[in-house]
C-alpha cells in the first residue's frame, strides 16, 4: 500500500454547545427573553482542538456566542482547517480517499469534559452536501461520526471523530496526461506502416519520443510523489515509454540492416559493370584476332590458289566451310556468356536478400509483440484502475 501525506485546506463549521450551570434565569421576569448573545471572553468555553490540523486557524473569529435562559451556551463558527491525511495514490486518478479530523479536549480529562456528537452519520452526510458550495478537484461522497477515546498516562481523553470520504475527480488527468500518451502510442503503432527503406520512419519515432518527454515535464508536477511501490500512473507511463524505446530501437536495426543491403547491391553492381567492361574487352581482342586469322586463311587459300591453280569449286567449297566455322565459335561463345552471366545474377540474388530477409522477418516478429503486449496491458491497467 501507497501513502503519502497531503495537506487538506477543508474549511469547518463548527457548531460546539455546552451547559453552564451558573447561567440561568426565569424569562417571564426578563420581557420573555429566552436567549441573548454577549462577547466571547465573558463566559468559559471548552479548550477544544484538533489533532490533525498543522497550522493555526486565521479565518475571521465570530466575537461573540449566544446563551440560552437554562444555561446552554452555543458558540458556532467557521474554521480554516489545514491539516494532513494519509493517502493512498495507487490508483491516482480513479482514487478515493478517507481523512479524518479529530476533536478532543486539550486538558480535561474525561472524569471533567464529556464529548457527544450532536448528529449522527446520515445528517451530518446531507448537512454538508447541503452546504457545500465548491468541491474543486475532489468530490464529497459521506462524512462519517465516531465516538473515541485517548489514553496516556492512565488519562482518558474523549474524542469525537469525523471521517469524510471523497473521490478524485479525474477528467482533468485524464484529458491532459492518459489520452496524450495514448494517442502518442497509437501514432508509434502506426509508424510500422512507413517504409524501412528510407529514414523517415526513425525521424518520425524520435520526434513522437520527444514529445512524450516534453509532456512528462510539464506535467510532472501533478503526478503525486511515491514511497515504496510505483502508482498505476507510473506503471501506464513507465510500460508505454519503454514499448515506445523498444520500438525505436528496433526501427534503428531495421534501418542498419536496410542500409547494409543497399551497400551490398552498389559493391555488387560495381563488380558486375568490371566483369561487363572486361568480358567486352576480351570479345573484341578475340573478335580482332579470329578477323585476323581469317584475313591471313584467305591469304594463304589465294596464294596456293595461285600457285597451286586449284580449281574454282574447291575455292569455293573451302570459303564455306571457314564462313560456317566462325559462326559456330561465335554462337557457342554468346551462350558461354550467357551462362556465366545468369550465374552471377543468381548467386546476386541469394547474397543480396540476406539483409533484406532479416529486416523483414525481425519486423513482423517485433509488430506481432507490439500489438499483443498493447492489446493486453490497456485492458489490464483499465480494470486495476476502475476495479
Amino acid at each position: 500500500m501507497i501513502e503519502k501525506t497531503q495537506t487538506f485546506i477543508p474549511f469547518v463549521w463548527a457548531k460546539v454547545q455546552w451547559n453552564d450551570e451558573r447561567i440561568s434565569w426565569d424569562p417571564t421576569q426578563f420581557c420573555g427573553i429566552t436567549g441573548v448573545s454577549v462577547p466571547r471572553d465573558m463566559l468559559w468555553k471548552p479548550d477544544l482542538f484538533i489533532f490533525e490540523m498543522v497550522q493555526k486557524d486565521e479565518s475571521p473569529l465570530c466575537p461573540y456566542i449566544y446563551m440560552s435562559f437554562n444555561g446552554m451556551v452555543t458558540d458556532e463558527q467557521g474554521i480554516r482547517v489545514v491539516s494532513t491525511c494519509n493517502m493512498n495514490v495507487h490508483k491516482f486518478p480513479f482514487d478515493t480517499q478517507r481523512c479524518n479530523i479529530s476533536f478532543s479536549s486539550a486538558i480535561h480529562t474525561v472524569d471533567q469534559v464529556r464529548l457527544f456528537p450532536s448528529s449522527n452519520s446520515s445528517r451530518a452526510t446531507e448537512f454538508s452536501q447541503e452546504i457545500m458550495k465548491t468541491q474543486g478537484e475532489w468530490d464529497f461522497l459521506q462524512l462519517s461520526v465516531t465516538n473515541s477515546s485517548l489514553t496516556i498516562d492512565k488519562e482518558q481523553w474523549d474524542m469525537i471523530i469525523y471521517t469524510f470520504t471523497m473521490k478524485r475527480r479525474p477528467l482533468l488527468y485524464v484529458i491532459n496526461f492518459l489520452l496524450p500518451i495514448l494517442f502518442f502510442l497509437c501514432l508509434d503503432l502506426s509508424s510500422f506502416f512507413i517504409s524501412d527503406e528510407r529514414g523517415e520512419k526513425l525521424g518520425f519515432k524520435v520526434t513522437v519520443m520527444l514529445a512524450i518527454s516534453v509532456l512528462l515535464l510539464i506535467l510532472n508536477d501533478i503526478l503525486p510523489s511515491m514511497s515504496n511501490k510505483t502508482p498505476l500512473i507510473g506503471t501506464y507511463c513507465i510500460v508505454i515509454f519503454a514499448l515506445m524505446l523498444l520500438s525505436l530501437i528496433e526501427t534503428i536495426l531495421v534501418t542498419y540492416l536496410m542500409e547494409a543491403e543497399s551497400a551490398s547491391q552498389e559493391k555488387l553492381k560495381f563488380k558486375d559493370d568490371c566483369e561487363d567492361k572486361g568480358e567486352k574487352v576480351r570479345t573484341d581482342n578475340c573478335s580482332a584476332e579470329e578477323k585476323r586469322e581469317t584475313d591471313c586463311s584467305c591469304i594463304i587459300c589465294k596464294v596456293s590458289s595461285r600457285q597451286e591453280l586449284l580449281p574454282a569449286a574447291e575455292e569455293v567449297n573451302h570459303s564455306i566451310q571457314c564462313e560456317e566455322s566462325h559462326v559456330l565459335l561465335l554462337i557457342l561463345e554468346e551462350l558461354k556468356e550467357l551462362q556465366k552471366t545468369l550465374n552471377l545474377h543468381l548467386g546476386c540474388r541469394e547474397e543480396r536478400g540476406k539483409f533484406a530477409q532479416w529486416a523483414t522477418i525481425i519486423n513482423r516478429v517485433f509488430f506481432i509483440f507490439y500489438v499483443t503486449t498493447v492489446s493486453l496491458f490497456l485492458p489490464l491497467i483499465y480494470n486495476e484502475w476502475i476495479n
